[in-house]
């Protein structure tokens, strides 16, 4: 079973840049399909950016442009930079493994932007 762990959050004033990192464990880790969920307060669980074992990427309408996700195979991690962040960003972050119907989760990592 694949574990993850993301790092990289905090507080950043409206406009800012953050890049979060999740680091994943075992050797299996290039078959995977990556994504980057939040999670806001009172609100569900929303796909972010994903990116496919082959470098396929989709991003949620609200973060195209400003958001950046990607792999590096070789340190079995994935990124997501995010660059002109909004307070409507302000959530908790996930990482998510994907392979089949096998499906892993990280312990996420806050990120409030606020002034």
């Amino acid at each position: 079973q694949v574990q993850l762990v993301e790092s990289g959050g905090g507080l950043v004033q409206p406009g800012g840049s953050l890049r979060l990192s999740c680091a994943a464990s075992g050797s299996r880790f290039r078959f995977y399909a990556m994504g980057w969920y939040r999670q806001a307060p009172e609100k569900q669980r929303e796909l972010v950016a994903s990116i496919s074992s082959s470098g396929s990427i989709n991003y949620a309408g609200s973060v195209k442009g400003r958001f950046t996700i990607s792999r590096d195979n070789a340190k079995n991690t994935v990124y997501l930079q995010m660059n002109s962040l909004k307070p409507e960003d302000t959530a908790v972050y996930y990482c998510n493994a994907g392979y089949g119907t096998l499906s892993t989760w990280g312990q996420g990592t806050q990120v409030t932007v606020s002034s």
